[in-house]
C-alpha cells in the first residue's frame, strides 16, 4: 500500500467510464469513451488528486460475476490511456463482481490495484447472490503473473443484503479478507452517496492490519468526522456536478475538498 501513495491518507477519484460497447445504455464509440475517462484523469491530476480508479458504474443492469471480451476491451483501452494521463495509481472495477476481468484488465493496462466484490463470504445485491472469489481470482492473478496488482475489498458491500452472514460482523469480515490475502478494506455506507457509520471504521481497523479506506458518501461537510480514523478515501459522487455520481467532474468541488484536506494534514 505504502508504495502506492506517496503520502498518507491518499484521496482517490472514480472516474465512471461512459456506458461501454454492447450495454443497453451505450451511446458512445470507444475512441469517445476513451476521451472522455482522458479528460477527468487530467483534471483529477491538475487538482492534486493522489489516484484514480475507473468503473463501468453506467453498464446497468449489470451482469454477474462476469462481462464480456467487449467491456475487457475497451476497459483496457480506457485504462491505459488513464494511466498514461493522469500519471497516478490507478485502480479498477467491474460490476458487477467481474474480479477475474477487472485483474486481466489491471495487468494489461498496467493498472495498480483492483476493487473487488464479493472476496470473501456471500451476499445477495440486485444481480443475485454474489459468491466469494479470493480463491480463483488469487490463482488467476498468479497465473498470469500479475501480482503487483493489489486486491482492494468490499466488506458488507453497498447496494446488497446480508442477512445470509447476519452472524458474521463487519470486523470478522474484514479479519477474513486479511486472512485470504486481500491488500486493503473498503467500508461504505449502504448505498452509493451514502458515508459510512463511524463505528464501522474503527471496528474493520480493530480486526485487521489492512489499510481500511472508506468507499462512499465522503464529502467537504463529513471528512473532518472521517479523517483521523480512515487510511484513505474513495471519492466519487462527491467530485461531480451537484453531487451526482452520473455527471462529469466539477472542479471546483475538488478544489474545495483538497483545501479542507490539506487543512486537516497539517492539524494533524
Amino acid at each position: 500500500m505504502t508504495a502506492l501513495f506517496t503520502h498518507s491518507k491518499p484521496v482517490i477519484g472514480v472516474i465512471h467510464v461512459g456506458a461501454l460497447p454492447g450495454t443497453p445504455r451505450s451511446l458512445q464509440t470507444v475512441t469517445e469513451l476513451v476521451r472522455q475517462a482522458k479528460d477527468e484523469a487530467r483534471v483529477y491530476r491538475e487538482s492534486g488528486i493522489d489516484g484514480v480508479i475507473i468503473e463501468n458504474m453506467h453498464d446497468v443492469p449489470y451482469l454477474k460475476g462476469e462481462v464480456g471480451p467487449e467491456i475487457v476491451a475497451a476497459m483496457t483501452a480506457i485504462g491505459i490511456e488513464v494511466k498514461n494521463e493522469s500519471r497516478l495509481p490507478v485502480g479498477i472495477q467491474l460490476l458487477a463482481g467481474a474480479n477475474i476481468e477487472a485483474m486481466a484488465v489491471a495487468h494489461a493496462a498496467n493498472l495498480d490495484f483492483i476493487r473487488a466484490e464479493g472476496y470473501a463470504y456471500a451476499h445477495v445485491a440486485d444481480e443475485g447472490l454474489i459468491e466469494a472469489s479470493a480463491a480463483k481470482l488469487l490463482r488467476f492473478r498468479r497465473m498470469i503473473g500479475a501480482e503487483r496488482v493489489q486486491v482492494w475489498t468490499d466488506v458488507k458491500k453497498k447496494h446488497s443484503a446480508h442477512t445470509i452472514t447476519a452472524d458474521v460482523s463487519l470486523g470478522q469480515t474484514a479479519e477474513t479478507v486479511e486472512f485470504m490475502g486481500a491488500d486493503c478494506v473498503i467500508v461504505t455506507g449502504s448505498v452509493t452517496g451514502e458515508a459510512p457509520q463511524v463505528t464501522d471504521v474503527k471496528e474493520a481497523k480493530s480486526n485487521c492490519h489492512l489499510p481500511v479506506f472508506l468507499g462512499s458518501g465522503i464529502t467537504e461537510t463529513n471528512i473532518d468526522r472521517f479523517y483521523k480514523e480512515a487510511d484513505g478515501f474513495i471519492i466519487g459522487s462527491y467530485f461531480k456536478v451537484d453531487g451526482l455520481w452520473s455527471n462529469t467532474i466539477d472542479p471546483t468541488r475538488i478544489t474545495r475538498f483538497q483545501k479542507i484536506v490539506d487543512q486537516l494534514k497539517a492539524s494533524a
